[in-house]
Order: structure tokens, then sequence, then C-alpha cells
């Protein structure tokens, strides 16, 4: 079959990449497997369903709740909740496995699967490779009292509010804010946090139908968001996309104050109360070079990883560290949650903002993001980006004009034969220059 699991679970068009079949097949290799690695501890098991709106996940959630309690493991269906929620209640439910359908914030016929071990943690490398080989295997099938049983868990949804509410560190009364809920998994734990922490909530895009979702609205649309904090007069606004794993925000001029921005915040309020691990920052090698020198110049360390916020939670886990994100808006807070959460990162923003007394446009100024250009090179052979000599010269005469004040990545699309060329200058002139120049030299150096 091929690999079918990305850095981000198992994604695809709904009822045509991603069946009902293939979800039935995936809940059964992943309940075998998580068996077969001592992950049910030779016990009953039992598995938390969650699901954004989107329609398709009305059958996927049927098809996987089959599969896993045909495979012998109870369920306990949650409803529509974020990805983070449905990460929390894994461990606060103390189930051995948990499982999150949605397609983050790609459009409505796209849908995904997200398996989550005990405890709320991402499975790693190893054990999707596992289940995929496991796909269509034939099994033995338990009889009678050894399937599973299936139940709701409505009030899942509260503990995950209260869980929220509860970790953060300053009410927020006085504030008004204007919430762009993406027609997603937020539409409720978004208001209710932010209500029941006494802020002024206006909430848009906050009343899916199953086709709705992301679609011109959430994180990858702000443009609704920005009028709306405008035409309000509000102190903040934040979007989250479809399962509300991360949010991006914009300022009380309706500026947008990115992943950067945010996890710059975040981080310099958590070194100030003494709750940042090493006062170190794990981050990915998008984030903007503003952003490093930034932090470098607060006295806080970076460390950057690949692309992917399974990656930055790996870093985050291998040192130790609390706190960590993407330019993208996923911010990790170590200490109150396994996976990137949108609302979560949305309250300690706004409870920085109501602790300083700042606008969101004066916290945002700690850092001055660089001009950024890149370029999408297709139609090349990227296995030999990081190798040929004659781009690897180009690519170390730019880095060394660019000095201090810029840098030079080069990123092998992951799916397609494309290479991506990005360029951070202190001006966007001389980045554009340097962009294109180099693109020009990966078309030529690595033509097919």
């Amino acid at each position: 079959m091929g690999r079918i699991f990305g850095t981000d679970g198992v994604r695809g068009v709904a009822n045509r990449d991603l069946t009902a079949e293939l979800a039935v097949d995936l809940a059964v290799a992943a309940a075998h497997i998580l068996g077969e690695v001592g992950a049910f501890a030779d016990q009953r098991p039992t598995a938390v369903v969650a699901r954004d709106p989107r329609a398709s996940g009305e059958f996927l959630e049927a098809a996987v709740v089959a599969g896993l309690a045909s495979a012998g493991v109870d369920v306990h269906r949650l409803g529509v909740v974020p990805t983070p929620g449905a990460a929390f209640l894994t461990s606060h439910l103390a189930a051995d496995m948990g499982v999150m359908i949605s397609a983050s914030h790609n459009p409505m016929p796209d849908n995904g699967i997200k398996f989550l071990a005990r405890g709320g943690l991402k499975l790693d490398d190893d054990l999707e490779l596992l289940i995929e080989q496991r796909l269509e295997e034939p099994w033995e099938r338990p009889t009678g009292s050894g399937v599973g049983r299936i139940g709701d868990s409505r009030s899942g949804v509260a503990a995950y509010v209260a869980h929220l509410v509860g970790s953060t560190p300053q009410r927020l009364d006085g504030l008004k804010i204007v919430l762009d809920c993406a027609n997603g998994a937020a539409f409720e734990v978004g208001p209710q946090v932010f209500e029941q922490l006494g802020a002024t909530v206006i909430a848009i895009h906050a009343e899916p139908d199953g086709l709705n979702i992301n679609h011109n609205c959430g994180s990858t649309h702000l443009d609704d968001l920005q009028k709306a904090v405008v035409q309000h007069r509000a102190d903040a606004g934040f979007a989250f996309d479809g399962d509300a794993d991360r949010c991006l925000a914009v300022d009380e001029s309706g500026a947008v104050v990115d992943g950067d921005h945010i996890l710059a915040i975040l981080a310099l309020a958590a070194r100030d109360a003494g709750r940042l691990t090493d006062d170190t920052v794990v981050a990915t090698v998008m984030s903007n070079l503003g952003f490093v020198h930034a932090l470098q110049a607060a006295g806080i360390s970076v460390i950057q990883t690949a692309v992917g916020d399974r990656y930055v939670l790996e870093a985050m886990r291998a040192g130790g560290f609390n706190m960590g994100g993407e330019q993208s808006g996923h911010v990790i807070m170590g200490d109150y949650a396994t996976t990137g959460d949108g609302v979560l990162t949305a309250a300690h923003l706004a409870a920085r903002l109501r602790e300083s007394g700042s606008t969101l446009s004066e916290l945002a100024a700690v850092m001055t993001r660089l001009p950024q250009v890149l370029v999408n090179v297709p139609g090349v052979d990227k296995r030999r980006a990081h190798t040929d000599p004659t781009l690897q010269g180009e690519v170390a005469i730019a880095t060394s004009r660019l000095g201090d004040s810029g840098r030079v990545l080069l990123r092998p699309s992951g799916t397609e034969p494309l290479v991506r060329v990005m360029v951070e200058a202190a001006t966007h002139e001389e980045a554009t220059e340097v962009a294109e120049h180099l693109a020009d030299v990966v078309r030529s150096t690595l033509s097919l």
C-alpha cells in the first residue's frame, strides 16, 4: 500500500482517499499494535474518539469506533472536540489510546485520522509504520463479551474547558475579544473559556454546519477577524483553525500577530514569571530571524528543528523544555498540554495583555520581523538540493553576503518534485534579489 501516514496522521479526501473501509482497518491495526507493544498493560483497553464538525467526520467516526470495538476496545465518543481537547481527555480519562478525526486547516472535503497514545501523546514514526504494515492482515476476532462496548462521554468538554480556565494565570475582565472559531472544533469551547475568564466575547464563524469549516475563515483567512476587531474596537482577536490546535492573533489596529510574535510574547512572560525551563524555547527553521534575534537579546536560547509541530515536541521532550512552537501558530505549552492548543494559547496571550496593561501591538513590538521571500521551484530533482556542489557554493556565497542580518534556507518538498528557496534579509529588495538568483541556480543545476 505504501506509506499513508504523513507528518500529522493519515489525511486525504474523505470517501476517496480516506474511506470508511480504511478507517476501520486503521482502527483495528492501531488497537493490535498498541496491544502488542504493551500499551494496554494486559487489561481491557479503552479509547476516546473525537472529531471536528465536518460532515465526513460522522461516517469516519462510526467506522473508527466500529473498528476499535470489533478489536475488543471499549470506546468513549467525545463528539466535536478540538485536537488538544482529545489529547487532554485521553490523559484525563486514563484512556489507553485516543483518536482524533480531523484535517485541521484543510478544506472541508478533506479529513484525517490521528492516533494518540496513553497520556495524549502522538504516536512515534515506528509505531505508525507498524500500523501500516498490519493493515488488511487476517486476525482472530473476539466474540461475545470480548467485543468492545461503545458509549458517549459528553461531560469531557466541560472538563477540558475547566482545565483551560484553570491554567490561565490572569482573569480577563475588562477585555473585549473577538474569536474566529473557523466553524470548527472550538466553536463552543473557545467562547466558553473566554466568557468564564470574564472577557467580553464576540464570536464569529462559530456556527458549523458540517460544510463550512475553514471556508474563508479561521487562521488561514484573517480578513473577517481583522475587520471585526476594528469594527468592535476590540482589544485583540484570535483565529483558530479547524481542529483548534493553532492560533493566530490580530492586534487592536487589525494588524496580524503571527506565531513567532505570539511565541516570543509568551516566552518572555514565562521567563519573567520564572516558568521558562532553562530560559530556552524550541522553534523550527522557518521561524523568522527577527524572532531568534529578539529572544537571544533577551537572554533566551532558541533551539530550531525541522518544520512540523511533532519535531518541536520531540525536541522539547528530549531536552525537558516547556515551550515551543511554529510561525503558523502551533504553540506548545508543555506545562499544560501535550500538543499545540489554540484556545490555551489565546487565553494566555490575553492574560499577558491584561496583566501588562499594554496593547497587543506594543507586546508584539518585542521582535522586528525581517523581510522574508519564499520562491517555489517546481520540476527539479529535490534529492540533490543539499548535495549539488554548484548550488551549495552559491548558497554559501549568499549566506556570507547576508551575514548576521539574513539567512538562506533550501527546503525540498515532502510530496512534490519541488524545492522551496527561503531568504531573509535586512530589506525586502535584497531578500527578493537573493531568492530569485538562488531559484535560478536551482532550476539550472537540479533540472530533471
